[in-house]
């Protein structure tokens, strides 16, 4: 999911890294946690949504993504029955100044709810710009920082993997975790994630431990690492497969570690890179993935529609357009408000269904899979609605 080592940054880890690394205040503290933010609405007129897409910018990567982005959301208003999405798109770059001028413009030209930017730190600036004018944004990041007020997350957070994993090891027995991070702000965030997942659901955190970002400096680390793993069941990292998690996956059990008994966890898709799964460390270790029947669904939609298969981040912007068309649709003049973006039913998404939190965080279903003989074997699959063992 983050790509730290210059030679491994290929364009989807680059936006995951934007998306997760910018420590920021969360959004206007002037805001009520309590207050039900977003207009009243007339659920038969068409209900007007600004697209914010980091188009602008100059850099390939971006327009590349913008136009993802555009695409998803218009293919999820085709795909609406009962609702009328009028979606007017505007360029934010990676300009967080930018991004708040966008999002006062998109406000005053009439939009009534604000979805992206995608990343963090201009969600936050489109966040504060508008938040004395009534309007919620759902942003594209998965920053927990910037989450709460008028903005909510769409991308799929530490926490959620997380928690999700740690309930389903506890269930297998694991109780004792060495939580292992890079030692980057991505990796403390990881680190953070992990630990109150671990510490949530009554187990224990045997112990912390770090590493430098660079290959000598793993390879330097790797006898402290498994002399802190000692007492632990399981080493929960966070580890990215196109960075840290290749060396550490072939590193640690030459250095002593037994995989059978010390499993590896994941807080990374292990399966982003097909290679992986012949890293011997990573046979029987656990991580989290959406559920990928659905996912496949809107890649072959998108494909079919568009030529070429949607961008990683593209089904954000689906989402949250598969979220305001239901609300909607359900004749609900409140369809915009916190309360109603909230609804503890959730929605249904490009990648199983999801729900936006009171805090502006949110929970995303997600299977649990290992490797073995070199294959992803899905072990627990993704739930299919909320209530039920997976959340």
């Amino acid at each position: 999911m983050f790509a730290r080592f210059s030679q491994a940054r290929n364009p989807a880890a680059r936006f995951f890294a934007f998306m997760s690394l910018m420590w920021l205040a969360a959004c206007d503290p002037a805001l009520s946690t309590t207050a039900n933010v977003g207009p009243q609405i007339d659920a038969d007129d068409p209900v007007q949504v600004a697209l914010l897409v980091p188009g602008g910018s100059g850099a390939g990567s971006d327009a590349f993504l913008a136009q993802n982005l555009e695409n998803a959301a218009r293919l999820a208003i085709a795909d609406l029955d009962g609702a009328d999405i009028r979606l007017r798109v505007y360029n934010t770059g990676a300009n967080p100044a930018l991004a708040a001028d966008v999002a006062r413009a998109a406000v005053n030209d009439g939009a009534q709810i604000i979805l992206g930017p995608l990343f963090a730190e201009a969600a936050n600036a489109a966040g504060v710009a508008v938040a004395d004018r009534n309007v919620n944004v759902l942003a594209f990041s998965n920053n927990p920082t910037i989450a709460g007020g008028n903005v909510f997350i769409l991308g799929n957070t530490f926490d959620n993997t997380a928690n999700r994993l740690v309930q389903y090891a506890n269930r297998q027995g694991i109780s004792r975790y060495l939580v292992l991070h890079g030692d980057d702000v991505a990796g403390n965030l990881g680190r953070d994630a992990i630990t109150n997942a671990v510490q949530r659901n009554g187990s224990q955190v045997v112990a912390t431990d770090s590493y430098p970002l660079s290959q000598q400096g793993i390879f330097t680390s790797t006898r402290r690492i498994v002399s802190s793993a000692r007492n632990a069941d399981a080493i929960f990292m966070t580890a990215g497969v196109n960075a840290d998690l290749p060396i550490l996956a072939t590193a640690l059990p030459e250095a002593g570690i037994d995989t059978t008994s010390t499993r590896f966890i994941g807080l990374t898709r292990w399966d982003a890179v097909p290679q992986a799964a012949a890293l011997p460390g990573l046979q029987g270790g656990l991580f989290a993935m959406p559920d990928q029947s659905t996912a496949a669904l809107f890649a072959n939609r998108y494909a079919a529609t568009y030529g070429e298969n949607p961008h990683p981040l593209a089904g954000l912007a689906y989402d949250g357009i598969a979220a305001i068309g239901a609300l909607v649709a359900a004749g609900n003049d409140q369809a915009l408000t916190k309360g109603a973006l909230t609804s503890p039913q959730g929605f249904r998404g490009t990648a199983g269904v999801f729900r936006l939190l009171p805090n502006g965080l949110n929970e995303r279903a997600l299977a649990i899979a290992t490797i073995q003989n070199n294959q992803v074997v899905v072990l627990e699959q993704a739930p299919r609605s909320f209530g039920g063992a997976g959340f």
